[in-house]
């Protein structure tokens, strides 16, 4: 469903969004969003979190924490580190 909504440029370039949308959204006050500038466009959307991107992507490797800290370790002397 699209929804084509006005919104007035404020002081400072401000863009303020809709209670409507807002809350519909879920949007809270400190949450971040992407701009994204497509030609003469703007679209607006929700920045991932790269921890909850994290939790909800497959996993491809299984490790222990320690096996996890040996690989580190050793990529580190290998680096120089």
């Amino acid at each position: 469903m699209i929804q084509v909504i006005t919104v007035k440029v404020g002081r400072k370039n401000a863009i303020y969004l809709p209670k409507r949308v807002v809350e519909a959204l879920g949007i809270r006050e400190g949450d971040r969003l992407l701009l994204l500038v497509r030609g003469r466009s703007i679209v607006l959307r929700r920045a991932e979190d790269f921890f909850e991107a994290s939790l909800r992507s497959p996993k491809r490797i299984r490790m222990s924490p320690e096996e996890a800290e040996e690989a580190s370790l050793e990529a580190q002397r290998v680096l120089g580190a």
